[in-house]
């Protein structure tokens, strides 16, 4: 059983009559995802690829009894879209939307703090259990199944962590991209917890990058809790104070948030940090062999 995903989950796909959503949806049920239902409102009754669409998440949640989430709705109405998700009780919600306006997530959050829904995302590449089961728009092909837990806040470092993780033979539990906006749901630590105690999981590799303090405080936390040994990469160490690289959350203000610094911190908390966006499989390869800090 994966942290948050299994053969078994059962997927509701909002937004699934946008250009975006039915692709996606079509090559995560390719990958063998069990996707029982869509939700476009206005569109309730059709059938699209094979897939009912209903009008609303508690519809399709009454009738396909899904548990799972993936939003492709725009940015506009993403975390309403969210917030419907929370409403109809499901266990989990993986956001892909980029560009949620920051006042919107804000207050959708809120809320759905408070149920029982997990939210990964927005702006993230979503969650996969490599040979399970697929929610996101990451490229199955590269994942293997296997012990190593992957967090990240990018998802094209993501993609190629776990390809130089399969490459070197350490195939993956879960791989987890978290997003890179300001106000997201899971976070570093939220994710840790879960493979701390994952009886599938090893080690973990961890994908950060510039701006604010989630990798520091994710650090501190390794240092007093985690039993399995981090392995991680921090993007950003050329990027200059003030230019945003990449993500909405990606920025240095304020002389904080600097890569050097989320180095130097998950260093000293005996995290093993890869000195180049092409070591990462090699460091935690070479962490598990006991040749470097864990």
């Amino acid at each position: 059983m994966s942290i948050l995903l299994s053969s078994e989950s059962r997927v509701v796909v909002q937004g699934i009559t946008g250009r975006s959503g039915l692709f996606h949806t079509q090559q995560c049920r390719d990958y063998g995802t069990n996707i029982v239902a869509g939700v476009t409102p206005g569109k309730g009754g059709i059938h699209i690829e094979g897939i009912p669409v209903f009008n609303t998440v508690e519809e399709a949640v009454r009738y396909t009894k899904a548990d799972v989430s993936m939003i492709f709705v725009p940015p506009p109405g993403a975390a309403d879209a969210i917030l419907e998700a929370c409403d109809a009780g499901l266990e989990l919600a993986v956001c892909i939307t980029e560009g949620i306006p920051v006042r919107d997530m804000v207050l959708a959050r809120q809320v759905q703090e408070k149920s029982k829904t997990l939210l990964v995302g927005p702006n993230c590449p979503g969650v996969i259990t490599p040979g399970q089961c697929k929610v996101g728009i990451m490229p199955g092909y590269i994942h293997k199944p296997g012990r190593i837990g992957v967090v990240s806040r990018s998802g094209t470092l993501t993609y190629e962590a776990v390809k130089q993780l399969s490459d070197v033979g350490l195939g993956q539990s879960t791989c987890v991209g978290i997003g890179g906006d300001p106000i997201i749901g899971m976070n570093f630590i939220d994710v840790l917890k879960r493979f701390n105690e994952d009886p599938n999981t090893d080690g973990v590799f961890m994908i950060g990058e510039i701006g604010g303090g989630a990798e520091e405080e994710a650090a501190y936390w390794i240092k007093k809790h985690m039993k399995k040994p981090v392995a991680a990469f921090i993007a950003g160490v050329t990027a200059p104070p003030g230019k945003r690289m990449g993500h909405a959350g990606a920025i240095i203000t304020g002389g904080k948030g600097k890569a050097e610094d989320k180095i130097r911190t998950l260093t000293e908390c005996g995290v093993a940090v890869s000195p180049s966006p092409t070591k990462m499989g090699t460091t935690m390869q070479e962490l598990l062999k006991g040749g470097a800090p864990a």
